[in-house]
């Protein structure tokens, strides 16, 4: 017979695709002697077999769940149903891979109007009981027949109102027992059926509502976010509760072993008292900071902070730790490792490697590389941050700077987001529902909530800014309406400026600037660099993004587009007249201007590299890119070429093309007009005897897009090659250079061995690749590409992470049959792939030369080699 569920004290930390995090922590922290409430957990493989059965909870399962309970109540001493000393659980989901808040809890369950009155009397504290009751309806109504929450908190505010009570721990077991009965009848008329009283049938749908909120949308849209595989599963952890809301020696709180913000090492996080869990995370209350613990319960928090340490050092990693004081007695009920700024995780991974803790190799195989980001992105301008009007300072949940437009509601978020608008999602508290809102928003600001509320968590491990109760300002999410404390109303995409570092709020926009990296960022970068096989160059067109990139730690330029220097509106009108013109004469006129702007800019680009390869594209796009669209442009180009309007609008009619991404582009301009890559040869190698003349080494690469065929790139390689033997003649200098080309047609991929008869370099120009593998057109597949995921017909983007069965096997085959002929061809990828950690680790692989990326993901590209190259190593010591 299969086994589906594990005692606490059968499981391990290393059980997690078993167990799921949470109950295999709860396992080992069983294991080591803190006092965890006992418990049993129901594994990932029911999880599966649910879902397979068609969402049928097998008997099977469930009499092992009952066997399992039996036990529970032998250890706690409680009867599971029994009036008069009954045993309630809290069921928690728990999946492999930790996802706060995006899958379902019920507490409390066990309880019905029998043993309410029993734990009342038992006790001696009716209002806790009757307190634990009313929750219990409410969360078991929106979790498992998703009866919206809202209805529930209306009535309590009602109540609260009637009475004159502000918070919730006012209402008294009368009111309590009031309240009770209108959730019932909320319940009643929502479902059409009673409150169950049966505490089994109670745990079989809580069950049932674990296992179907792994599919849920916010818990979908989660691990699309995070790369979390859908087939793994969540586990379900039942176990005995324990009670924070029995008065002021009771209570529930987070805390994290080290600040999770900033990743100094000292004890982090909040509690309530007289509270459950659900209140910290929730935000409705805000919570006191954990150092108040100290003089409330001294002896807990002592206890506190060695049960943090104990556990930093079991598992050599920061914890996010949840406790609930019952009674002046500490329980701890889940650890995992906390989530936490890219700030924190350097900061940490490196400081763990000076404590002795882990290996520098660990420490570079901790930090999550998406998480880097957040660091190299701009902070507000320290002068125009002086002249800024704080209106309102809340707690600075998460670090960084934002500025936009507020918006009241996820979906509106997602809205404006698509239109291009930065926007700052605004909410009294976040909850799961609103995690798609979340990841579209540039920031997120909350009145409820503290630092470990789930908007604080969320945005952290999104790289978000964060700013959480935020209680000076009054938010009206119905009117769509932020009140200040001057009275002044602000409304729907009115400008807010966020500081997730202060927790400032300032009105309208402040001015953005470049972040600052240094310190443990550059320790932890050179390690990483000391590891990685892969060189990392940059996509760059201007001197401005090389130096940034050169700060990131690029080494070199592996793709320079040479059509962006032709858009500055100064050189444009040049680049039309040359397209436009009739004869070669009047071509290689303007081609002779064009050569003079081009020098200027690869000059300083040369100069800038100091040695480093540049690699420099010849002009790729369609040449109706370039042509007027205006009346007003086409008026002012017929004078500039003494034409007129008429013979302009004919000629661009003449060159206009059905399908311009598949037609007269890229080296087939070449063939057509060979003095254009003449032009930019010339320009390249007397910029490069500039620059070699004032004593800077210079290894310029040329290279050729859209090669199909090996003639083709033989014709124009020929070509260039004299244009550059004539220069080096006229100066009396032989500079090194290589001419290459772009492999971005599948046909290249599959001839690559001939190509490379004739090319010194390949640089896979994968966007170009995937497109023309899927043919899907990379401007608009986004357009459709959302219901291919919805449907599982594709798990991700292959713009964004690089297709390893299709366009990467033909990628594999350009590498193979390429070597076949140079066996050390310099081979790199400029296409967008070659900043994504997941298609790094594939091109590491392969065995590339280099990827190259924008500047802003160099960083980002360092560290995914790296972490590639030490996996390689890790698999090959396990053969």
């Amino acid at each position: 017979m299969r086994k589906f569920v594990y005692q606490f004290s059968e499981g391990s930390k290393e059980m997690k695709n078993l167990l799921g995090g949470k109950g295999a922590n709860l396992a080992e922290m069983t294991k080591i002697g803190l006092p965890v409430p006992p418990g049993f957990i129901i594994s990932t493989d029911a999880c599966n077999d649910y879902t397979t059965s068609n969402k049928h909870l097998s008997e099977e399962i469930f009499e092992e769940v009952k066997i399992h309970l039996t036990e529970l109540e032998k250890q706690t001493g409680k009867i599971f149903g029994f009036a008069e000393n009954p045993l309630l659980v809290s069921v928690r989901s728990g999946a492999p891979f930790s996802m706060p808040g995006m899958m379902d809890t019920v507490l409390n369950l066990g309880l019905n109007d029998q043993a309410a009155e029993g734990l009342a009397n038992l006790t001696g504290d009716a209002r806790s009981a009757f307190d634990s009751y009313r929750r219990f309806i409410q969360m078991f109504g929106d979790v498992v027949f998703e009866i919206p929450s809202y209805q529930f908190e209306q009535a309590l505010a009602r109540i609260k109102k009637d009475n004159n009570y502000l918070l919730d721990t006012e209402l008294t077991a009368a009111n309590l027992s009031e309240l009770i009965e209108i959730y019932k009848l909320i319940f009643s008329q929502a479902t059409g059926r009673d409150f169950p009283q049966d505490p089994l049938e109670q745990l079989r749908l809580a069950i049932i509502a674990v296992f179907d909120s792994w599919m849920n949308p916010r818990a979908v849209i989660y691990r699309r976010l995070h790369d979390i595989d859908a087939s793994f599963g969540t586990a379900v952890n039942i176990q005995a509760m324990v009670f924070g809301n029995t008065g002021e020696t009771s209570g529930t709180g987070i805390t994290f072993t080290r600040n999770p913000s900033t990743g100094e090492k000292q004890v982090f996080g909040e509690f309530l008292l007289n509270a459950q869990g659900e209140d910290v995370v929730a935000g409705i209350r805000t919570p006191e900071p954990i150092s108040a613990l100290e003089q409330r319960m001294p002896l807990v928090y002592n206890e506190l902070l060695k049960t943090c340490e104990l556990l930093e050092n079991h598992y050599l990693d920061m914890q996010d730790i949840e406790f609930t004081i019952e009674k002046g007695k500490l329980y701890v009920l889940q650890t995992r490792s906390g989530k936490r700024t890219a700030k924190a995780a350097i900061q940490t991974a490196v400081d763990f490697v000076h404590e002795g803790k882990i290996t520098r190799e660990e420490a570079i195989m901790r930090v999550e590389t998406k998480q880097l980001h957040q660091l190299l992105h701009p902070a507000f301008h320290e002068s125009a941050l002086k002249a800024g009007q704080v209106i309102a300072t809340g707690l600075p949940a998460s670090p960084g700077a934002a500025t936009g437009q507020i918006f009241f509601e996820a979906k509106e978020a997602v809205a404006a987001s698509e239109r291009g608008i930065s926007v700052i999602l605004v909410r009294n508290e976040t909850s799961p529902e609103d995690i798609e809102g979340m990841a579209r928003s540039s920031a997120i600001l909350t009145a409820h909530g503290g630092m470990t509320s789930h908007a604080a968590v969320v945005a952290r491990g999104m790289g978000k800014c964060c700013i959480a109760g935020c209680a000076e300002l009054t938010i009206n999410e119905k009117e769509k309406t932020i009140i200040l404390t001057t009275g002044e109303q602000l409304h729907e995409g009115d400008f807010l400026s966020l500081d997730g570092s202060t927790g400032n709020v300032y009105l309208g926009q402040i001015a953005l600037t470049e972040a600052s990296i240094g310190g443990h960022f550059d320790e932890l970068m050179a390690w990483a660099d000391a590891e990685k096989k892969l060189k990392i160059r940059v996509n760059a067109d201007t001197p401005t993004d090389f130096k940034k990139a050169l700060l990131f730690g690029a080494e070199g330029v592996g793709l320079c587009r040479t059509e962006h220097m032709f858009f500055d509106e100064k050189r444009i009108p040049y680049v039309r007249q040359m397209i436009l013109a009739e004869s070669l004469k009047e071509r290689e006129s303007v081609l002779t201007s064009l050569k003079e702007m081009q020098k200027t800019d690869f000059s300083e680009l040369f100069r800038i590299a100091n040695g480093r390869a540049v690699n420099i594209r010849l002009l790729d796009p369609p040449l109706h890119e370039f042509l007027p669209k205006t009346n007003r442009e086409i008026e002012q180009l017929a004078r500039d070429m003494n034409r007129t309007v008429p013979q302009i609008t004919k000629r661009i009619e003449e060159l206009a093309e059905a399908n311009p991404m598949l037609g007269h582009r890229g080296c087939r301009l070449a063939i057509t007009f060979p003095e254009i890559y003449r032009m930019q040869a010339e320009a390249i190698m007397e910029s490069a005897v500039i620059v070699h003349d004032e004593g800077i080494d210079v290894h310029p690469e040329i290279m050729i897009p859209l090669i199909a065929t090996k003639s083709e790139l033989s014709y124009i390689k020929n070509e260039i090659k004299q244009a550059i033997h004539a220069i080096f003649e006229k100066e009396r200098v032989v500079l090194p250079f290589d001419i290459g080309t772009m492999i971005e047609i599948p046909r290249a991929c599959v001839t690559a061995d001939e190509i490379a008869e004739e090319a010194q370099f390949f640089s896979f120009g994968t966007n170009d690749l995937t497109q023309l593998t899927y043919g899907f057109s990379r401007d608009d597949a986004t357009k459709f590409l959302a219901d291919y995921y919805e449907k599982d017909i594709l798990p991700k983007d292959p713009f964004v992470t690089i297709d390893k069965t299709g366009v990467g096997a033909l990628v594999e085959m350009a590498v193979t049959r390429g070597r076949m002929t140079h066996a050390n061809l310099k081979m790199g990828v400029c296409g967008e792939h070659g900043g994504d950690p997941e298609s790094i680790h594939f091109f590491h692989q392969l065995g590339l030369s280099y990827v190259s990326c924008s500047p802003y993901r160099v960083p980002i590209a360092r560290l995914a080699a790296a972490q590639a190259a030490l996996s390689e190593n890790k698999l090959v010591s396990t053969i």
